[in-house]
C-alpha cells in the first residue's frame, strides 16, 4: 500500500536523503521524499510494516513525521505558510539580540559609547559575559539546527544543519573558553592576557551565522510559499457551499456533502462545486481556471459542467456525476501533488553530490584547523578558518536546485492546462525526437462535417431531401448532413417507407417519390444511373473525403462529401514542432487516400495508415527500435497500449479514462498547441535546474578554498565566518529566485492563441448583440420623470441587462438583455425601487 506523510524539519537535500535512507532501511518497496512540500510517499507491505514504525524511523533520524490528512480542509491547513511565520518569528528574535550583540562587540571599534562596566580591560570579562547572554536567545530560537544537525551526525547522515551546528557551536564554545581564560588571567593579574583575548571573541560570529542562515531560510520559505500558493489557489477555486434540491426544496449545504445524483442549482456568478450534467437551463461558463480557455463556453441541457468553473450568465440546474475526490479539480490537485512528490532523474545528481559533500566538508574543515594550527601556532586563527569552511559549505542551494524548479514548473503547468503525472515525465519530455499523433480526435475534430455538396438541383431543395431521409439513419455521416441543413435553417419534410440496406445505404419516399442515399453498390443494385457523379466521387476520394450518392428512382441527383476536419490549431502546432526539428508521424486506421490527404494538408513527415487498434503499440516499438525517442499523443481506448509503450505518453483531456490513465502527460484542452507548450516548459525547467546546479556547485568549489585560507599566505585574503554566512544565504536565495522565473514562462504557441481569442471574443460579442432578447415590464406607481429614472436605474443594474427604455405614459419598461433573467429578479428590482410590479410581456 501507499501512504503519504508530512515531514517537518527538512532544510536541504541532505535532510531529504537522511529521511529517505532511514525509511529505506525498514524494507519498504519505494520511498519518495519531497523537500519543498515537506512530504513523503512510502510504498510498503502492511503485513510487515506499519505507519508507526515509519514515523519512528523518521523521528530517530532527527525529524518529525505524521500521516497526511485525507480531507481537503486538512490539506489546506498544511499548505498555510506556517513555515514562513515560524521563520519570521525566529528571524525577528535573532535580529533583535544580534543587533545589540554587534553593538557591544563591535561598537568600540567605531568609537560608539558603552556603559563603563563594559569598557576596556577592566570591563572585558563583563563585556564577554554580556555577549554570551545575548547569544543564548539566538541559539535557543534556532535550536532546530542543532537538534537536526547533531542527530543526523549521530546517525551517520550529516546534513546542512550539521555544518551550521558545528560552525556555530565551535564559535560559542571558543567564546566560553575565552571567558574562562580571562577570568583565570584576572585572578593572576595578567592584564595583557585579558587585553589579548577580549579582541578575539566570536560570540557575534555564532549568532551571525544562525541569523543570516535564518534570513536565507526566510527567503526560501517565502519562495516555497509562493509556489505552494498556486496549489492552494487551485483548492480555493471550489466553493465552500452549494445550493441543491432535496425533497422538492432548495437548501444550502457544504460542497463536501454533495452526493452523486444530487441536483445542484447554479445562478449567475456562482462557482460550480462538482462535475455534472445540465438538466435544466443554459448559460455561458468560464472554464479558464481548469482548461486555460479564456472564452466562456455555451452550456445547454445535456452538456457537462466542471467543478471550479464560473457561471457567467443564466441560471441552470445540473445533476452531480462526480463528487469529492472524483471531481476534475480534485484529480488535478492530486496529479500536481504526485508530480511534486516524485523525483526527477536529474535530482539524483544533486543527491549523490550532497551525500558525499557534507562528510567531505567536515573532513576539510578538520584538516583546515589542524593545518593552520600547526602552521601558525594560532588556535583562534585556525578555528576561525575552520568555522568559515563549515558555514560556506552549507549545501542549501544544491539541495533546492532541482525540487524548487520542479515545484514551480508543475504549478505553472497546471495553470496553463498541462498535467504532468510525475517529475520524470516533466524532465524527459524534452528528450523526445519523434512525435506520433493519432489522427481521429487528436489531429482532427473527431466528427465528420460536410465539405462538398454537388447537385444540379436548387441547393436548399436538395439538402432538404437529403436531410429528411437521413434523419432516421444511424450512420455517422447522417449527423453531418443533418447539421449542414440546420446551419441553413432548412426544416425536414415528412417521409414514408424508410428502409435501411446494411452496408449500402437507405431509401425513403417523399410525396410518393422514392429517394436513395448510399454507396455505388446501392446505386448499381437499383439500376440507377450516376453519370458525371462517378468521376466527381473518385476525385473527392483522392482528397480523403467520403462521398455519398443521392438519387431518385431513375438517376443520381447529387453527391455529398464529408470529412473529419483537422482542428484549426493542429496545423500551427505541427509547423511549430517541425520548426524545432521534431519528426511528426501520423497514426490512423483510415485508408491510404484519407491518411495521405491529411498528411499532405498538414505537412506531416510520415504516416502509418490502415493500422489496426491492437497494432498501434507495434508502431511505437518499431520507431523505438530505430533509436527514436517517441512521444505518443492519443485520446481513445485503442491508444492506451501505445501511450503506455511510448517514452512519453500524452493524452488529450477529453479522451477515454484508460488513455488518460496510461499517459504521462495530460492536455486538459483539446489542442495540439499544448504539446508545444509542454515541450517548451520541459526545456525551460531543465535549463533552470542546470543553471541552479551549476551556480550552487560552482559557488562551493570557488569559495571553499578561500574559506580554508589557501589565499591567505600570498594575498592575505581570508573569509570571515560572518561573510561566509552572507554568501551562503545569498546562494540559496539566488536558486529560489531563478526557479521562480518559471512562473513567467510563456510558450511560442501562446501568441497564436491570444490573437485567435481576440477575434473569437469580438465575434461572440457581435453574436450576442444580435441575440439580445426583449421583455416588457409593466410598472405601476410612476408619476414623473424622476420615477422613470429610478426604474431605469433599478433595471439597468441587473446582470445581463444591456438596455432599458422606460415609457412613463404606458407605465412600461422595455428591457433588452442577453442570456436568461428570471421574472423574480425583475420583480425584486422594481419592488426595491419603491414601485409596483405588474407582470411581464415577452416580445
Amino acid at each position: 500500500m501507499k501512504q503519504r506523510f508530512d515531514i517537518e524539519g527538512m532544510t536541504c537535500s541532505s535532510c531529504q536523503a537522511a529521511v529517505s535512507k532511514a525509511v529505506s532501511k525498514l524494507g519498504v518497496t519505494e520511498v519518495n521524499v519531497n523537500l519543498i512540500n515537506e512530504s513523503m510517499t512510502v510504498d510498503y507491505d502492511p503485513s510487515k510494516l506499519n505507519d508507526e514504525k515509519i514515523i519512528k524511523a523518521v523521528v530517530d533520524a532527527g525529524y518529525n513525521a505524521r500521516v497526511k490528512g485525507n480531507n481537503e480542509s486538512v490539506s489546506k491547513d498544511l499548505l498555510k505558510e506556517s513555515e514562513e511565520d515560524n521563520t519570521k518569528f525566529r528571524l525577528k528574535v535573532s535580529f533583535f539580540f544580534m543587533i545589540i550583540l554587534m553593538y557591544v562587540a563591535m561598537g568600540p571599534m567605531v568609537n560608539l559609547p558603552l556603559p563603563r562596566f563594559l569598557e576596556g580591560t577592566s570591563g572585558a570579562i563583563n563585556n564577554a559575559f554580556v555577549q554570551f547572554l545575548l547569544t543564548i536567545p539566538v541559539i535557543f530560537v534556532n535550536r532546530k539546527f542543532f537538534i537536526s544537525g547533531f542527530k543526523s551526525l549521530k546517525n551517520g547522515s550529516p546534513n546542512m544543519d550539521t555544518l551550521v551546528a558545528l560552525g556555530s557551536s565551535s564559535a560559542l564554545m571558543y567564546g566560553i573558553f575565552v571567558i574562562m581564560r580571562m577570568a583565570h588571567a584576572a585572578g593572576l593579574s595578567e592584564f595583557d592576557v585579558i587585553d589579548h583575548y577580549r579582541h578575539n571573541l566570536y560570540f557575534e560570529s555564532s549568532a551571525m551565522i544562525l541569523t543570516l542562515i535564518t534570513l536565507g531560510k526566510f527567503f526560501e520559505a517565502r519562495s516555497k510559499g509562493e509556489t505552494k500558493a498556486s496549489l492552494k489557489s487551485l483548492m480555493d477555486l471550489s466553493p465552500d457551499k452549494a445550493n441543491i434540491i432535496r425533497d422538492g426544496k432548495e437548501i444550502t449545504i457544504d460542497t463536501a456533502d454533495i452526493k452523486k445524483g444530487d441536483v445542484v442549482v447554479i445562478r449567475p456568478g456562482n462557482r460550480i462545486p462538482v462535475d455534472g450534467v445540465i438538466i435544466e437551463g443554459s448559460s455561458l461558463v468560464d472554464e479558464a481556471a481548469i482548461t486555460g480557455e479564456s472564452i466562456p463556453i455555451t452550456k445547454e441541457v445535456g452538456d457537462e459542467v466542471i467543478s471550479a468553473t464560473i457561471n457567467k450568465q443564466g441560471s441552470f440546474k445540473f445533476e452531480a456525476t462526480r463528487v469529492g475526490e472524483d471531481t476534475t479539480l480534485s484529480q488535478i490537485i492530486n496529479l500536481v501533488n504526485e508530480a511534486n512528490e516524485t523525483k526527477a532523474p536529474i535530482a539524483q545528481l544533486a543527491d549523490k553530490i550532497s551525500a558525499i559533500f557534507v562528510p567531505a566538508v567536515i573532513i576539510i574543515s578538520i584538516l583546515t584547523f589542524i593545518g593552520w594550527y600547526f602552521y601558525s601556532k594560532d588556535f583562534e586563527f585556525a578555528l576561525n578558518l575552520m568555522i568559515s569552511v563549515l558555514v560556506i559549505s552549507c549545501p542549501c542551494a544544491l539541495g533546492l536546485a532541482t525540487p524548487m524548479a520542479i515545484m514551480v514548473a508543475t504549478g505553472k503547468s497546471a495553470q496553463i492546462g498541462l498535467l504532468f503525472k510525475n517529475a520524470e515525465s516533466l524532465e524527459n519530455l524534452h528528450k523526445v525526437d519523434t512525435i506520433l499523433l493519432d489522427k481521429t480526435g487528436t489531429i482532427t475534430e473527431g466528427k465528420p462535417v460536410v465539405t462538398d455538396v454537388i447537385t444540379d438541383m436548387e441547393l436548399n431543395e436538395f439538402l432538404q431531401i437529403a436531410s429528411s431521409i437521413e434523419h432516421l439513419s444511424e450512420h455517422p455521416l447522417s449527423e453531418a448532413i443533418i447539421n449542414k441543413a440546420k446551419e441553413k435553417n432548412i426544416e425536414n419534410i415528412e417521409i414514408h417507407d424508410f428502409t435501411a440496406y446494411p452496408g449500402m445505404g437507405i431509401a425513403a419516399k417523399i410525396d410518393g417519390q422514392t429517394y436513395f442515399a448510399g454507396n455505388l453498390r446501392l446505386m448499381d443494385e437499383n439500376n440507377i444511373s450516376i453519370g458525371k457523379y462517378e468521376t466527381i466521387h473518385k476525385d473527392l476520394s483522392k482528397e480523403g473525403k467520403t462521398s455519398m450518392y443521392f438519387s431518385d428512382s431513375d438517376k443520381a441527383i447529387g453527391l455529398i462529401a464529408v470529412q473529419d476536419q483537422a482542428k484549426e490549431s493542429s496545423k500551427i502546432a505541427i509547423d511549430l514542432l517541425k520548426k524545432d526539428s521534431y519528426k511528426i508521424t501520423m497514426l490512423t486506421g483510415d485508408n491510404e487516400n484519407t491518411a495521405e490527404a491529411i498528411r499532405a494538408k498538414l505537412n506531416i513527415d510520415e504516416k502509418f495508415a490502415e493500422v489496426l487498434p491492437q497494432d498501434k503499440d507495434k508502431v511505437v516499438k518499431r520507431l523505438q527500435a530505430d533509436g527514436k525517442k517517441v512521444a505518443m499523443v492519443g485520446d481513445g481506448i485503442n491508444d492506451a497500449p501505445a501511450l503506455a509503450r511510448a517514452d512519453i505518453g500524452i493524452a488529450i483531456g477529453s479522451g477515454a479514462d484508460v488513455a488518460i490513465d496510461s499517459a504521462d502527460v495530460i492536455l486538459v484542452k483539446n489542442s495540439l498547441l499544448d504539446i508545444v507548450k509542454a515541450i517548451e516548459l520541459s526545456k525551460a525547467t531543465i535549463k533552470t535546474i542546470k543553471e541552479n546546479l551549476f551556480w550552487a556547485f560552482f559557488y562551493n568549489i570557488l569559495l571553499i578554498p578561500v574559506a580554508a585560507g589557501l589565499l591567505y599566505p600570498g594575498l592575505n585574503i581570508r573569509l570571515n565566518p560572518m561573510f561566509a554566512s552572507v554568501a551562503m544565504s545569498l546562494s540559496s536565495v539566488f536558486v529560489c529566485l531563478n526557479s521562480l522565473r518559471l512562473r513567467g514562462f510563456k510558450s511560442s504557441a501562446s501568441g497564436y492563441e491570444e490573437s485567435k481569442n481576440v477575434t473569437i471574443e469580438e465575434n461572440i460579442l457581435e453574436d450576442k448583440m444580435s441575440e439580445l432578447r426583449k421583455v416588457i415590464v409593466n410598472v405601476d406607481g410612476m408619476s414623473c420623470n424622476n420615477c422613470a429614472k429610478h426604474v431605469n436605474k433599478a433595471l439597468s443594474e441587473i446582470e445581463g441587462v444591456k438596455e432599458v427604455d422606460v415609457n412613463l405614459e404606458g407605465k412600461q419598461a422595455e428591457v433588452s438583455y442577453e442570456g436568461n433573467i428570471e421574472e423574480e429578479t425583475l420583480k425584486s428590482a422594481i419592488d426595491e425601487a419603491g414601485y409596483e410590479y405588474k407582470g411581464i410581456e415577452y416580445k
